[in-house]
């Protein structure tokens, strides 16, 4: 069977998710919004089976790369793992075993890039932080038995983007709950500012007089973590999650999971991060040499790394990256075939002459007799 993944195009589509009004709401109201059934059953059995692959070392990209290191941090504050495999000498229950998480794996894999740009989860991006959409990140959680979560953190404590419009998208590949770390969300706290680092790496609102800077973010460990509290004054709300559901959330938003405490089930889930395209950020910049799909991976002067993502929907004033591998997105299409689809942009409302409010051809070189 065909996936959504395999047959949709960027320009003709009968698939397309419509966002209710309803829907919308609740977003804004709780900070978050999950989407059932979202993407196909088909597209997520081709992410498992990906998944299962990679995490037994079977993926051909995996043979041609060493696990010199785990993890390491560059300037910008993204996380990078080199795409290796077990060691070899691992069980497969012990390779299942082996990762928690990888990062930014887009940039390596294609179907990685077709899940960071899958048309339908693009499609409640465009209506909740659009129509300009950039893609920024990639996570595959894996999320083996017995492995801990992620205490209560931000992700615009991570990911800085200015105007503030960071948008998590929490695709699950399992089944998941309580049981085996479900998300947990703080209803309400998508409402506070972005709380400060008491030192080291992370953003936050500093030109706020008395916000409190904070420690221990994202430590699993309620009473090493200082948002904790601040989590503590709302209602916290489990969202368990069927394949193919996506949990929409907003960068403001405190949020948590907690240890797999099952023995024989994972909670592997792919999650891409997005910002309105029309935003500027310092972070992620793409650091391959000579890049050919990116634009400028870190403007020498302000230090944007917009270059270095992906325009998935819209358009844009500030540069970004195309798809290293070809996923049809507003990147691949010409500058006149983006402006004619958002040619709304260039009408305003307002009549000078009768004083109504009325559609008229916006001249921003205009000007009123009153400015004479």
């Amino acid at each position: 069977m065909a996936t959504v993944l395999e047959t949709s195009s960027y320009t003709e589509r009968t698939d397309r998710y419509r966002v209710s009004v309803e829907e919308y709401i609740t977003f804004r109201r709780q900070g978050f919004l999950v989407v059932r059934g979202l993407v196909p059953q088909a597209d997520i059995d081709l992410l498992r089976q990906h998944t299962e692959d990679l995490m037994q070392g079977r993926l051909p990209e995996q043979r041609s790369s060493r696990l010199d290191e785990r993890y390491r941090s560059d300037a910008s504050g993204v996380s990078v793992q080199p795409l290796a495999a077990p060691p070899e000498h691992l069980s497969p229950e012990e390779k299942a075993q082996y990762f928690l998480r990888i990062h930014m794996l887009h940039r390596k894999l294609e179907l990685h890039e077709r899940f960071l740009l899958h048309p339908r989860v693009l499609d409640v991006l465009e209506v909740l932080i659009g129509p300009d959409v950039l893609a920024l990140q990639t996570m595959l959680f894996l999320k083996p038995p017995g492995k801990p979560g992620q205490g209560w953190h931000q992700d615009s404590y991570y990911i800085p983007t200015h105007p503030d419009s960071l948008c998590g998208a929490w695709i699950a590949i399992d089944e998941c709950d309580e049981l085996n770390g479900a998300l947990w969300f703080a209803v309400g706290s998508q409402h506070e500012p972005v709380y400060p680092p008491k030192k080291g790496y992370g953003y936050g609102d500093t030109q706020i007089a008395d916000i409190q800077r904070v420690g221990g973010v994202s430590n699993p460990n309620d009473e090493e973590n200082d948002l904790t509290p601040i989590a503590n004054k709302y209602p916290q709300v489990l969202v368990a999650a069927q394949p193919g559901d996506v949990v929409f959330f907003g960068g403001h938003i405190l949020h948590r999971s907690k240890k797999n405490f099952t023995t024989d089930r994972f909670r592997r889930a792919f999650v891409g991060h997005y910002c309105n395209a029309r935003s500027f950020t310092q972070w992620g910049a793409d650091t391959e040499p000579d890049n050919p799909h990116a634009a400028t991976a870190i403007d020498p002067v302000t230090k944007m790394t917009n270059g270095s993502h992906i325009l998935a929907r819209g358009d844009t004033h500030l540069p970004f990256a195309k798809p290293r591998f070809g996923t049809p997105c507003a990147a691949l299409l010409s500058p006149e075939e983006r402006r004619r689809q958002r040619e709304y942009a260039l009408a305003a409302m307002g009549d000078m002459d009768s004083g109504m409010m009325g559609m008229e051809m916006a001249d921003p070189n205009q000007r009123d007799d009153d400015d004479m």
